[in-house]
């Protein structure tokens, strides 16, 4: 394994309705990133009173160091797989923070500067299963963390996931991986990106 990056805190929202796995994800997300890579990690989730279709979330917190607070304050990093979470939730996205979306369910973004895919028609047409959205978007997501390998979050699918939806998961992630790298272009130059937007909204915001 390659060096630990150091971060100093680095938050993620995953955000979306109930039914598209996101307490399974950061529950994957957290699992990896704490036992496989060696970061302090805390996951909070929250969901509303409906299985499926109420809202739903689970919020991730990395640190090289001890983590005094455990819940999320400021998104470096917020996934929004529903209109209604993108709306709710874009406030919390820090200034150059990156905004990844299913491109097809969020159709409004609030701000220009944002990424997607369509990771639930990704899911239909190519996986053949609407169950493995969540999978696809940890694919997706590990290509834009530079702080996370490949192989340790597949290793955190097959300890966490049931052994026969193993294979179908990792097909899954391996498809959000490549997609992302397609399609969405150098993880860095993804954060680059964002950092020089929220230099410029903080100077259009500047009055002498």
């Amino acid at each position: 394994m390659k060096e630990l990056q150091h971060i100093e805190r680095f938050e993620i929202r995953l955000s979306g309705t109930g039914g598209q796995g996101l307490i399974t994800l950061g529950r994957v997300l957290g699992h990896s990133l704490a036992l496989g890579h060696g970061y302090n990690v805390t996951q909070t989730q929250s969901y509303g009173p409906e299985a499926r279709g109420g809202s739903s979330r689970a919020d991730v917190v990395i640190s090289s160091s001890a983590i005094s607070f455990p819940k999320t304050e400021n998104l470096d990093l917020l996934i929004a797989l529903s209109q209604p979470a993108c709306n709710a939730y874009y406030r919390f996205l820090k200034r150059g923070g990156v905004l990844l979306v299913d491109s097809e369910l969020v159709q409004h973004a609030p701000t220009n500067q944002f990424i997607g895919l369509p990771f639930t028609k990704l899911a239909k047409d190519k996986i053949g299963n609407e169950l493995t959205l969540n999978t696809i978007v940890l694919g997706a997501v590990t290509h834009l963390l530079s702080f996370a390998e490949p192989r340790i979050m597949r290793k955190s699918l097959e300890e966490i996931l049931p052994p026969k939806i193993q294979a179908l998961n990792i097909k899954a992630f391996n498809l959000g991986l490549r997609e992302a790298k397609r399609h969405l272009g150098d993880a860095p130059m993804i954060w680059q990106t964002a950092a020089e937007n929220g230099v410029e909204e903080e100077m259009e915001g500047f009055e002498d």
